[in-house]
């Protein structure tokens, strides 16, 4: 009989295009060797370009959904995406906080790609007091930092304090993703245990690239799973995420306009 892999347990939102939620996070973890498992929190009707429609499902489902993988298989690491609202938000916690060995790593979607709110304005306090302080590693970007801190972050040199304000603020770690700055390189700071780390990489002219903050967040916790340190799953995470961008692909759509994907899974070289 093959030894079973590592478990890890994706709670996000459904993307029908498979660019983004728990479609790459599935991607991304079957491509580590990570078996992977879902819990919805909303089913999305979007692409690449547009945002259709958001349907929360039921927090009654949400939860026996999460309760039933956790007590049925042994999950090593749990990521959060898309979580939408206050109430999504606290049920999360609630039921993360009574699995205290677990690894967590929270990705926290407020916008989509195409400028799109996918987070009610009242979940950030859930967010702050209840979700946050559980995690192992948080994976803001820029925008996302800037609203949990109250605070522009202009350029690379805010990018350090602003990081380790968030690690003091929630006793985690922070990996704040630095893609939306300008410039030649994308460059991603992970602070951990009071340490800094810098991983850059040339930027990528890739229109849409839909799905990049999952697939990050999805294989950091993949590596986690397997038992990495955090600097190694981030440094594996990166490069995983470069190849996926440099190997990503478009579709021509029968409705005209052009769909970027990236391209996710065992199709790019580890």
């Amino acid at each position: 009989m093959t030894t079973a892999p590592p478990v890890a347990l994706t709670i996000a939102g459904s993307d029908c295009s498979a660019g983004a939620g728990i479609q790459a996070d599935l991607k991304t973890f079957q491509h580590f060797g990570v078996h992977g498992l879902t819990a919805v929190t909303c089913i999305v009707a979007e692409t690449a370009n547009v945002v259709r429609s958001i349907h929360a499902v039921p927090v009654a489902m949400l939860r026996e959904q999460v309760a039933l993988m956790l007590d049925s298989f042994p999950v090593a690491a749990v990521k959060t995406g898309m979580l939408f609202s206050a109430v999504h938000v606290r049920i999360v916690a609630e039921l993360l906080a009574g699995h205290p060995g677990l690894v967590l790593v929270v990705d926290p979607v407020m916008i989509a790609s195409t400028g799109t709110p996918l987070l009610e304005p009242e979940a950030m306090t859930a967010y702050r007091d209840h979700l946050l302080p559980l995690a192992r590693l948080i994976t803001p970007n820029l925008h996302e930092a800037e609203a949990l801190l109250g605070a522009s972050l202009p350029d690379k040199a805010s990018l350090e304090p602003a990081a380790r304000r968030l690690a003091a603020m929630f006793g985690t770690a922070v990996l704040l993703k630095g893609g939306h700055l300008d410039g030649p390189d994308c460059l991603d700071l992970l602070v951990a245990d009071g340490e800094v780390a810098h991983f850059s990489a040339p930027r990528l002219a890739v229109a849409g690239s839909h799905g990049t903050g999952c697939t990050l967040a999805a294989a950091v916790t993949a590596r986690l799973a397997h038992g990495d340190s955090l600097p190694a799953a981030v440094a594996a995470a990166k490069a995983y995420l470069n190849d996926c961008l440099r190997h990503s692909y478009q579709f021509q759509s029968p409705c005209g306009g052009t769909l970027h994907a990236l391209n996710q899974g065992t199709c790019c070289p580890s």
